[in-house]
């Protein structure tokens, strides 16, 4: 019975606690999970290389990814949704991406944060140059 110092059964805190981290670790799962496995884009041409500028990029909004050419002939690409609180990102420029809600900012060529509050990276896709066209593989 609850409130007669019994111990056997959990109690509701023990309870609460259990579904609390239960709810984080789905949390979590669900948001490693479907980043990094280019949902929907493997295999599809994501831009044309002529418009990705050399040092900025490209914010493809309807695949959710933003792809970069931080150096000459050198092409990445990154979700566009900032791991801080789920905005998207902006166009990059400057080899930097930044979230326009808190500041946030990624290095072009890595993709990791190198401005808070965001201190993960964005998840990151292959990409390769076939024709005029980069293709998440």
């Amino acid at each position: 019975m609850p409130g007669n110092g019994s111990t056997d059964g959990v109690g509701r805190r023990e309870a609460l606690g259990a579904a609390g981290i239960a709810a984080c670790g789905l949390a979590l799962a669900g948001c490693g999970a479907s980043e990094t496995k280019a949902p929907g884009i493997k295999g599809k041409v994501i831009a044309k290389t002529a418009d990705v500028p050399v040092g900025g990029g490209l914010l493809v909004e309807d695949m959710k990814v933003v792809v970069t050419q931080p150096a000459q002939g050198v092409y990445k690409a990154f979700s566009s949704i900032c791991t801080h609180k789920g905005c998207a990102v902006g166009t990059p420029k400057d080899n930097t991406i930044r979230c326009a809600c808190h500041g946030s900012e990624f290095a072009a060529d890595s993709g990791a944060a190198t401005k808070g509050p965001a201190t993960a990276p964005l998840a990151s896709f292959q990409v390769r140059v076939e024709g005029d066209g980069i293709v998440v593989v």
